[in-house]
């Protein structure tokens, strides 16, 4: 136990190392990374197209290759649709169209991809100089750790809030008094003992008669509301910091000069003195549609053993419906809660200012969020499973070493798998930092884009690289 302990304690600390290094990296092999894996997917689908055309000509003049799908209809074995020619050709087709639409994609989009990978270069640049935003997620963690255990707490007080109910315990089937409520007290001066031998007046449930018994289930739903919007108002905290954070980046003249000196700190009292409202009020709405979800899964599993289908079709369609609404709200508070920390306005005004901009700039969100959906998802894997490798070399006991200190276990799986586990968390927690990171440093770039012109009376704010890419430049105060 104390080896297991140890190597998922030193694992946890090398994947934190990890993280801030590939973070770090991420400046200067952000495009590196991204147009290998481009240029890799490219060549896989290439070498798919030119399998699938060796296939088509290798049946050429086999009997029974030049039947069609119709032909045979529809078979369990998939091999027997292998061996015809119709298959590999429809293969090829689907590869080459998605294989052109790759290619227009990148020769359409590429000043699109070259604006993601400066803005996660830029992201990588701002989080050198605020360190202490990496380390932000903690404070989020040890408040939804406050929220559970006060929900726990509530829930199991509520639970037991009732009367002690007993009840007959009775090995034999045939006693008449089984399952009948009891005292415990008087339960052996009665004569169920004498009619029930070995039967037992035990605890059974908390219960009651009275109208706040009768309504403890609603009293649990309504701690369960509360629970869910504590925890989504700490994550709307947690990102409201950050982005105030970013956003002092961004919007200094003189980088890094022009930081405040504790941003972090600032942002965090800004949004605790100013933005608890609007904090509360998103996450409010987020709360109501989660808690939707909630009931209707309770209704999906007490409806389960049913055969209308009917009703478990409109309860699929609703549970379909809700999930999209819950996945959007999501969207649509993060970059609120970021245009709150730039410019303090309420939650409304600024979160149909965000979806306004967003919409403005659509294929530059949808190309940005695949970017860095990949760099990053690529981060933690690498993280994940090279402190995986390192943890497998150590339980196997392969490094000579650590052969010597750490006895042998009969089933290192266990430890493993919790090694692996826990480092994807704590790469996810870095990576969460860095995403709110490039997601607020975008807003601003949209924002310096229509605000200002490059003029004396309005330079932009962006970084050089980007200027360079969108080929933009300062106008001389003769031209302003």
């Amino acid at each position: 136990h104390c080896v297991s302990f140890s190597c998922l304690s030193s694992g946890l600390f090398i994947a934190m190392i990890v993280s801030l290094l590939f973070l770090v990296l991420l400046r200067f092999t952000a495009g590196v990374l991204f147009w290998i894996f481009i240029f890799g997917v490219i060549g896989i689908i290439g070498y798919g197209i030119w399998h699938c055309y060796w296939e088509y000509d290798h049946l050429k003049g086999i009997p029974g290759s030049d039947l069609t799908v119709y032909d045979i209809g529809f078979q369990t074995d998939f091999r027997v649709y292998l061996q015809l020619r119709q298959t590999w050709l429809a293969f090829m087709i689907i590869l080459c169209v998605v294989e052109v639409i790759i290619i227009l994609m990148l020769i359409f989009l590429r000043n699109r991809i070259r604006i993601a990978i400066a803005l996660l270069k830029e992201g990588s640049r701002a989080i050198g100089y605020i360190m202490s935003t990496l380390f932000y997620p903690i404070v989020t963690f040890m408040l939804i750790a406050i929220c559970i255990s006060y929900w726990a707490v509530t829930a199991v007080f509520l639970a037991t809030s009732g009367e002690p109910v007993y009840k007959v315990m009775a090995n034999q089937t045939l006693c008449k008094y089984a399952n009948l409520t009891c005292d415990p007290e008087t339960f052996n001066t009665t004569n169920v003992t004498k009619l029930c031998p070995g039967a037992q007046c035990t605890f059974a449930f908390y219960g009651g008669e009275s109208l706040y018994h009768k309504y403890i289930f609603i009293f649990q739903l309504a701690n369960a509301f509360v629970f869910i919007w504590l925890v989504n108002f700490a994550i709307a905290l947690g990102q409201c910091t950050l982005a105030g954070a970013f956003a002092s980046y961004y919007w200094a003249s003189r980088k890094p000069a022009d930081i405040p000196l504790w941003p972090l700190f600032s942002s965090f009292g800004r949004a605790i003195r100013y933005h608890t409202g609007s904090l509360a009020f998103g996450a409010l709405i987020l709360a109501i549609v989660q808690l939707i979800r909630v009931i209707l899964e309770y209704l999906d599993h007490k409806l389960k053993g049913t055969q209308n289908s009917f009703t478990r079709f409109l309860l699929c369609c609703l549970k379909c419906c809700f999930w999209c609404l819950e996945k959007f709200l999501k969207f649509i508070n993060r970059n609120a809660y970021i245009m709150i920390a730039i410019y303090g306005k309420d939650f409304c005004t600024s979160a149909k200012e965000a979806f306004f901009l967003l919409m403005r700039n659509v294929v530059r969100v949808a190309v940005l969020d695949k970017v860095t959906d990949f760099l990053l998802f690529l981060g933690k894997i690498l993280v994940a499973g090279g402190v995986g490798v390192l943890a497998f070399f150590f339980f196997t006991q392969r490094i000579p070493v650590l052969a010597q200190e750490a006895p042998a276990l009969n089933y290192y799986w266990v430890p493993l798998l919790t090694v692996i586990i826990g480092s994807y968390l704590v790469a996810h927690g870095f990576f969460s930092v860095y995403a709110m990171c490039v997601d607020t440093l975008f807003l601003c770039f949209c924002e310096d884009l229509e605000r200002n012109d490059g003029s004396t009376a309005k330079p932009y704010f962006m970084s050089a690289s980007l200027h360079r890419i969108l080929g933009k430049k300062e106008l001389s105060p003769k031209k302003a």
